[in-house]
């Protein structure tokens, strides 16, 4: 088994060390050894504990462990940051047991694939892309480097999604659209036209 830390303790965190519990259940992998972060809250270190985890450190102590990580943040930008930061790491794929991913499916270094995703075919992630629970993301899309896509968001075929964008909770994006990078889809929007970057988008249809 391999070395696995997590970095952060907040909430998607907490579902990481569920997804890596899962793999380990079909196929044991990884050998969790505690989480890293710069400012842990009281209320989600006592969570953690009683999942049986603790946090071992701040982040910078990644470079001395020497064992593989994943970052369970959700700002696309700070987990850019943080991968900056560390040209060396070791990052981990995680793909849940429960997500559909097609054979043809390439996903990048630190990838998250959580329970219920449903990823068809010929799709291209980038470094560090979230993908949580129940997404869909459909045929022939592109998916850049940090992307977050929060639970039950729908991807139509084709889509090509920039660095470090984050589409909310139920979104739609509808076949053959574009988002540009850094990105802000909000929950429930249904976006018909192409997005340029740094935009924040909401509403149906998303403007």
């Amino acid at each position: 088994m391999r070395r696995l830390v997590i970095i952060g303790v907040g909430g998607f965190g907490r579902e990481v060390i569920g997804i890596v519990a899962a793999i380990n259940a079909v196929n044991p992998t990884w050998e969790l050894i505690g989480v890293l972060d710069d400012a842990p809250s009281a209320s989600s270190s006592a969570v953690l504990h009683t999942l049986g985890h603790h946090i071992i450190g701040p982040i910078d102590e990644l470079s001395s462990l020497g064992s593989h990580a994943v970052l369970a943040i959700g700002s696309p930008a700070i987990r850019a940051r943080i991968d900056a930061a560390h040209p060396d790491a070791r990052w981990a794929l995680l793909i849940h047991p429960d997500a559909t991913v097609g054979p043809d499916v390439v996903l990048g270094v630190g990838a998250v694939v959580a329970p219920g995703a449903r990823l068809s075919t010929n799709i291209r992630g980038g470094r560090h892309l979230q993908v949580d629970q129940n997404v869909t993301v459909g045929h022939d899309t592109v998916l850049g480097d940090h992307v977050r896509l929060n639970p039950q968001a729908c991807l139509s075929g084709a889509v090509t999604v920039g660095d470090r964008t984050l589409v909310g909770a139920s979104a739609v994006v509808l076949e053959g659209r574009t988002l540009g990078r850094n990105v802000v889809v909000g929950a429930g929007a249904v976006v018909t036209k192409n997005v340029p970057d740094d935009a924040v988008v909401m509403g149906v249809p998303a403007r």
